[in-house]
């Protein structure tokens, strides 16, 4: 019996629905108890007693790997398409074939995203929180239709995004590296981060994060950016220095946040974001719907599946 440990979090959360497709396979899976990620201590602790491995946001390091190596791990799949948590150059050179699943969710993540966006502009937080208190607030927001979007990162997600912001009316400035022009039919304006970030009335982080982009949203940055713009962050936390963030939103720079990922996950119950009335959270959730994740699940399934059956 080939043993499987999934610890991502969106499959766990369905995985009675691959309970035939396990049986078909011959797999034991061993369903992880796990909020957002288990701890690299862990890991290590359980990830040799595996013969596969389905990663979500763990701390997959070097050690964890070697620990799974001198064990019974042959293979692993990232489900999703981040993997900043992964360390695959420790895969090559303890030879663990490794893949991550991507594409699989880009209008899954950027429907998230639009609606952080119009949540900012129209204060539907605000509101919302209000009625649950007795109060009838009718604050009067902002219409997106003719303000501009600079929207990082123009993969999967933020093509998707920058198509929903389109259909708003907006006007979108994408920055991306690896980006020399936008797919046909999308009409939007390339610029390299972070110029023209002062024409933004939102700024929508869609990206991977790497070595070049952490903390690509600084307190410099921030203070060439619009007054009161609004941040929108449905990729990674660290993208975003959030001690900057936190500043720009107490002094008024930035009008209010959305944020689906932070820094560190769960969000710490000391963080001063907690406090922060103008803010709408997530739970690193954006991808998280049936649809979107049965297509990424039976992607990592079959890919696991190949790289089990090849050794």
């Amino acid at each position: 019996m080939t043993k499987v440990l999934v610890t991502c979090p969106p499959m766990l959360g369905q995985i009675g629905l691959f309970a035939d497709r396990f049986a078909q396979l011959g797999w034991e899976v061993t369903a992880a108890k796990v909020v957002q990620i288990l701890s690299e201590d862990e890991l290590i602790a359980t990830v040799p007693d595996y013969d596969g491995w389905i990663i979500g946001d763990d701390p997959a390091t070097a050690a964890v790997f070697a620990a799974g190596k001198a064990g019974k791990l042959r293979a692993a799949v990232k489900w999703g398409i981040g993997v900043d948590n992964v360390d695959f150059a420790a895969c090559r050179e303890l030879d663990i074939p490794i893949i991550n699943t991507p594409n699989m969710f880009g209008a899954e993540v950027a429907d998230i995203g639009i609606c952080y966006l119009i949540g900012l502009a129209r204060e539907t937080f605000a509101i919302d929180r209000a009625i649950r208190n007795g109060d009838w607030l009718k604050p009067a927001g902002i219409s997106p239709a003719g303000r501009t979007l600079g929207l990082i990162g123009l993969g999967d997600i933020g093509t998707n995004f920058a198509r929903r912001a389109l259909a708003c009316g907006m006007r979108v400035i994408a920055y991306d590296p690896g980006v020399t022009a936008p797919p046909s039919g999308l009409d939007v304006e390339m610029a390299v981060w972070p110029n023209r970030v002062d024409e933004a009335d939102f700024l929508g982080f869609t990206c991977a994060l790497n070595a070049h982009n952490f903390h690509m949203l600084n307190a410099d940055v921030l203070a060439s950016a619009k007054d009161g713009v609004r941040i929108i962050n449905v990729a990674r936390g660290p993208l975003i220095d959030e001690a900057a963030l936190i500043a720009a939103l107490q002094s008024g720079k930035v009008h209010s946040a959305a944020l689906d990922v932070f820094e560190v996950e769960p969000l710490p119950t000391h963080s001063p974001l907690r406090a922060m009335d103008r803010c709408i959270f997530g739970s690193h959730n954006g991808s998280n719907s049936v649809d979107a994740v049965i297509r990424a699940s039976h992607r990592a399934i079959e890919a696991l599946d190949g790289f089990l059956t090849r050794r």
